[in-house]
């Protein structure tokens, strides 16, 4: 069932978010020079790397870490980069690695291909057998603001904890969080 709703909100939600996505896709383009979206090497289910695609935030230049390990991020965000990072606008494109399977609306966000202690502690954890998702309930919970120990713990108790219907609890929680911006860092 699970997999049924992913298919069917992604798809309608690229449908519903055509004209959106386009304005951004221009947006994006006429701020900044470079390609519109970003292709970011993910860690996905069993360990497999994924390109998982967001709306470029960051100069082309940008060394490919995480942010928060960027000496200065705001020095490498693009015009548009902080307001699109604040209301999660850069995750819209995500819904296509929903769509073919790479992601799932909700599980744990996805590591970048070079973040080994978060790959190792979700492996250890048992974590690393769910799909990653555009949400999940470490996001809803503290997002950027978390140690890594914490965010797998949540993801951890999202593994024991999992259904349908906290499935759809994470979806209506993670509302306040992307008009907020709260937990996000630049």
């Amino acid at each position: 069932m699970k997999r049924a709703f992913d298919l069917a909100a992604a798809g309608g939600g690229l449908l519903a978010l055509l004209v959106p996505l386009a304005v951004l896709w221009l947006v994006v383009r006429l701020t900044s020079p470079g390609p519109v979206l970003y292709w970011s090497r993910r860690v996905g289910r069993g360990g497999r790397l994924f390109s998982m695609p967001k709306f470029r935030t960051m100069r082309i230049d940008t060394p490919e870490v995480a942010t928060h390990l960027l000496e200065d991020p705001d020095h490498w965000l693009t015009p548009v980069g902080a307001t699109l990072r604040r209301l999660s606008l850069d995750e819209l494109p995500q819904l296509w690695s929903v769509l073919i399977g790479d992601m799932s609306l909700v599980g744990p966000r996805p590591a970048l291909f070079n973040q080994d202690d978060l790959i190792a502690a979700r492996a250890q954890a048992g974590v690393d057998r769910l799909r990653p998702g555009v949400t999940g309930w470490a996001q809803i919970n503290g997002r950027d603001e978390l140690s890594i120990t914490a965010k797998v713990a949540l993801d951890a108790e999202y593994l024991q904890r999992r259904s349908f219907a906290f499935d759809l609890m994470i979806l209506a929680r993670t509302v306040a969080p992307v008009v907020t911006g709260r937990g996000v860092t630049r």
